[in-house]
């Protein structure tokens, strides 16, 4: 079984660009939750553009289902993850002006730090996961330096899904084949949508998690919420 996060990053972005408290990012994981999905993925960035620091406390009172943080591991982001305890948290290279997630850890280069981070995470009891391309060397680096899961970025999978998906899904189903014989675990996200989902899934095994915010939302305004929840939970049944 693929679990289904929803990243409600967007929520926020449109609720910070008022500057009132509307939409209400609580009743939206909330309801995310009561329409289906089985986590709630916040990114909380630098600038404060999206979930904010002080949304986290809030959120992890609500979420009943998987908690994911995710974001660069910077000391007051850690700090954060730390004090909040979620069950997971995502660990991505982003610079502090990064429009948005693009690109995976080298972690042969920087394995040193990523495993202090690593243990200093494990040390509270939290799951880590590595955004990462599907390239095996970063791979094995990963779970030697202790990463309980990575996450692939599937942003090149979906630019060319459309035009050859066949080759789009073959690096990422060859790395799903490593991982699995490393017994390092499977997430994916960005840029999955209800066009490409079902096709990624087919082709990678078992595969854990798939956290999604953008296109949910775009969906959303069309589609409703609580409809297109129920749509991206029956392309992974």
């Amino acid at each position: 079984m693929t679990l289904f996060s929803v990243n409600i990053n967007k929520v926020a972005l449109i609720r910070n660009s008022r500057g009132a408290n509307y939409p209400d990012l609580l009743k939206t994981a909330r309801d995310c939750e009561n329409f289906g999905a089985q986590g709630i993925t916040v990114h909380p960035r630098p600038d404060q553009r999206h979930v904010k620091y002080d949304d986290i406390p809030a959120l992890k009172e609500v979420v009943t289902t998987e908690f994911n943080i995710e974001g660069y591991p910077s000391e007051a982001f850690l700090s954060l993850v730390i004090a909040n305890k979620p069950h997971q948290c995502t660990l991505v290279p982003d610079l502090p002006d990064a429009l948005t997630s693009d690109d995976g850890w080298d972690t042969i280069q920087h394995q040193d730090f990523l495993k202090k981070t690593v243990q200093r995470l494990h040390d509270h009891g939290i799951r880590v996961s590595l955004f990462i391309d599907p390239i095996e060397d970063r791979l094995y680096a990963a779970k030697e330096l202790g990463a309980d899961r990575i996450e692939f970025y599937t942003g090149p999978y979906a630019d060319q899904y459309h035009q050859d998906r066949d080759t789009a899904i073959a690096p990422f189903a060859k790395a799903a084949k490593y991982a699995n014989s490393i017994d390092l675990g499977i997430n994916a996200g960005h840029d999955l949508n209800l066009d490409n989902l079902k096709f990624f899934k087919a082709n990678i095994p078992n595969l854990l998690e798939v956290s999604i915010g953008h296109a949910v939302f775009c969906d959303a305004l069309y589609l409703g919420l609580k409809n297109t929840i129920q749509l991206y939970l029956r392309e992974l049944e």
